[in-house]
C-alpha cells in the first residue's frame, strides 16, 4: 500500500464512528442537576435529564441527604428529548460537607453534571458517574475545583464532538508538512478560541441550529478541497491551509461555547473557568492529532516492512466518506430549523 492511499486507509476507523453518530453530534447528553441556594439551608433545584417524550425521561434521580424537604411543587416541562425539572428543597444545616446520589446511575449509563451555586456566589462544579455515583458539596470550593472541572469539561467536549474532530482530521489529510501543519493547527485554535471567548462573554449571540449546520457545511467544503487537491486542481485550502483554517475556527469556536452554555460560568470565576475550558479543548485536540499521527506512522511503517501496495482510487475513499457524513448531518440539521 502506498504511503498517502495508507495515510487515508489507516483513518477510516473515525469515519465508521461519526457514520454511527447522531445529527448533533457536537451536543452535551449528560443529565444536569443544579442547586441555587436562594436562603440559608434553601435550594431551588434545577434538573434536566434526556427523555423519550413528556411522559417517559430516562429513570434517575438525584437522592438528597436524609431530611431533606421538599417545599414547593415539582414544575416539569419537555423540549427537543430534555425533561427540565423545577423544585425547592430544604436541608437543616445546608448542603455543605454532605453528599448527593443518583439512584439508577448505573442503568442509564450516563454522567450528571452538578452545579452548585452557594448564598456568597462561590460555585462548584463536579460530575457524577458510574465509577463515581455520587458528588460531596463543598462549603467553599476553591479555583483549583474550578480549574480541574472546567479543563475535563473542555477535553470530554471536543472527544465527544465529531464534528469537530472530523474537521481537523479533514485539514491532517489536506496538510502536507509539519510546519504547514502546525500553522495550520495554530489558525484554528486561534481562531475558535476567539469566538468562543466573545459568545460566552454575551459578545457576540447566534442561533445554535444555523451554527451546527454551519460546521458540517465547513467540513463538506474541506472535504471537496480534498478531492481537487488529488486531481490536481490548485485551491487556497492548499496553498495557505491557516486562512481557512482560522475563517471556519472563528465558526467552529461558536459551537464550542453552544456546548458551555449547557452548564454556564462561575460568576465569581468566570476568566479562569473559560481559559481552562478552552485549555481542556485544546488538551484534547492535541491528543487526537497525536493519536492520528501514530496510527498514520505505523501504518507507513507496515506498508514499507510488509511491502504493500494499493490501487490509485483508495486514496478517493477518506475525503468522500467525510464529505458524505458531514452532507448527511448538514441535511438533519438544516431539516430540524
Amino acid at each position: 500500500m502506498t504511503g498517502r492511499a495508507l495515510r487515508m486507509a489507516a483513518l477510516l476507523w473515525l469515519l465508521l464512528a461519526c457514520a454511527v453518530s447522531p445529527a448533533r453530534a457536537d451536543e452535551f447528553r449528560p443529565a444536569y442537576l443544579q442547586l441555587t441556594e436562594v436562603a440559608p439551608g434553601a435550594y431551588d433545584v434545577l434538573w434536566k435529564l434526556p427523555a423519550l417524550d413528556e411522559s417517559t425521561p430516562l429513570r434517575l434521580r438525584p437522592v438528597f441527604p436524609e431530611g431533606t424537604e421538599v417545599t414547593g411543587a415539582v414544575r416539569a416541562t419537555y423540549a427537543a428529548g430534555t425533561m427540565v425539572q423545577r423544585w425547592r428543597i430544604r436541608v437543616d444545616g445546608g448542603l455543605a460537607g454532605r453528599s448527593i446520589a443518583f439512584a439508577e446511575l448505573d442503568a442509564t449509563r450516563i454522567d450528571v453534571l452538578v452545579r452548585v451555586v452557594h448564598a456568597d456566589g462561590a460555585e462548584q462544579l463536579g460530575r457524577a458517574s458510574i465509577s463515581a455515583p455520587s458528588i460531596t458539596i463543598e462549603a467553599r470550593p476553591g479555583p483549583w475545583e474550578v480549574a480541574r472541572s472546567y479543563t475535563v469539561l473542555g477535553v470530554e467536549h471536543i472527544l465527544g464532538g465529531i464534528d469537530h474532530l472530523l474537521f481537523v482530521l479533514a485539514l491532517l489529510l489536506l496538510v502536507d508538512g509539519v510546519r504547514r501543519l502546525v500553522a495550520t493547527i495554530t489558525a484554528f485554535t486561534v481562531a475558535h478560541s476567539i469566538t468562543l471567548g466573545a459568545a460566552a462573554l454575551g459578545v457576540v449571540a447566534l442561533p445554535g441550529p444555523p451554527v451546527e449546520a454551519a460546521i458540517a457545511l465547513s467540513i463538506v467544503f474541506v472535504a471537496a478541497e480534498i478531492v481537487k487537491a488529488r486531481d490536481g486542481v490548485p485551491t487556497i485550502t492548499q496553498r495557505q491551509p491557516w486562512i481557512v483554517a482560522f475563517a471556519f475556527g472563528l465558526l467552529h469556536g461558536l459551537g464550542f461555547a453552544g456546548a458551555l452554555a449547557e452548564v454556564g460560568l462561575p460568576t465569581g470565576s468566570i476568566p479562569l473557568a473559560l481559559l481552562c475550558f478552552n485549555v481542556g479543548v485544546e488538551l484534547g485536540q492535541l491528543a487526537f492529532v497525536a493519536a492520528t499521527l501514530l496510527v498514520i506512522g505505523a501504518g507507513r511503517w507496515a506498508s514499507r516492512r510488509l511491502g504493500l501496495s494499493a490501487p490509485a482510487w483508495i486514496g478517493r475513499v477518506p475525503p468522500y466518506a467525510i464529505g458524505g457524513v458531514a452532507s448527511f448531518w448538514a441535511i438533519q440539521r438544516i431539516a430540524a430549523f
